[in-house]
């Protein structure tokens, strides 16, 4: 079963909660996906004035734990006062650490990351670092305390999908036993599918699911896709070939003259 920092979890599909059309879907579509992680930007939802409460009311209501996350932080400073209001508010040492670097793309400022998660990782969290697919900078979050990374497959909430399957792959290759989850840039089931055919242990979104026209359809339609991904890794599936294949047996075969 797949663990972070010792913790089991029994889903590979990692949810967030932000941007749903109503609490009642966004409860929904928590159910569909099977998901056991929610992930919940303090800093969004407290902003909301005394809705705040409610909302977090309903998050602890749906019986799974929470990830807070450090959304809309763009310094070292603002990053670890989140993470550390955001254990105060959840009672967890989890935090989803994001430091933003660029306005346009959302990319995160890693030599920043790379700071607050040593920061973090001494004070006791269990940082999971919102991160680039670079493989130096994946080795210093991991020399910062960090035995989880969360590299992006594109910008967030660009429903790109993979943009450097090549960079991908050597991240699962470079670190064949650290936790690797996908966050940001998954905009259809078969993203998701694709990589956890490269080996990923699990994904993170929110726009896909939220920004859907049916959010709950579209939250089970990911977590089947993961599930495929996941077994087709698992099967070891055919590389791509440069000729045809015969799939029928040509020894034996009757010749004519």
């Amino acid at each position: 079963m797949l663990e972070f920092y010792g913790t089991p979890v029994a889903s590979r599909l990692l949810l967030g909660t932000s941007r749903y059309p109503s609490p009642v879907i966004l409860a929904d579509a928590v159910q569909a996906s099977g998901s056991d992680v929610v992930t919940v930007s303090l800093r969004r939802e407290t902003a909301g004035g005394k809705s705040g409460g409610a909302f977090f009311d309903l998050i602890r209501s749906l019986g799974v734990r929470i990830l807070p996350n450090t959304a809309g932080c763009h310094s070292v400073s603002e990053a670890v006062l989140t993470a550390k209001m955001a254990r105060e508010v959840f009672a967890t040492d989890w935090i989803k650490l994001e430091v933003i670097g660029h306005h346009d793309t959302l990319q995160p400022d890693v030599f920043a990351l790379v700071e607050a998660a040593r920061i973090l990782s001494d004070d006791g969290f269990r940082v999971f670092p919102y991160t680039t697919d670079d493989l130096v900078v994946a080795e210093r979050l991991l020399d910062a305390g960090c035995q989880v990374l969360m590299p992006w497959c594109a910008p967030i909430g660009s429903a790109a999908g993979p943009q450097n399957v090549p960079a991908l792959r050597a991240m699962r290759h470079h670190f064949p036993d650290v936790p690797l989850i996908v966050d940001a840039g998954i905009g259809r089931p078969s993203h998701a599918c694709r990589v956890m055919e490269l080996g990923f242990d699990a994904v993170l979104l929110n726009t896909a699911v939220a920004g859907a026209g049916d959010p709950v359809v579209m939250a089970s339609a990911f977590a089947s896709a993961i599930t495929a991904g996941r077994d087709a890794y698992l099967a070891d599936p055919l590389e791509p070939r440069d000729m045809a294949v015969p799939s029928t047996p040509v020894i034996g075969k009757a010749v004519f003259a």
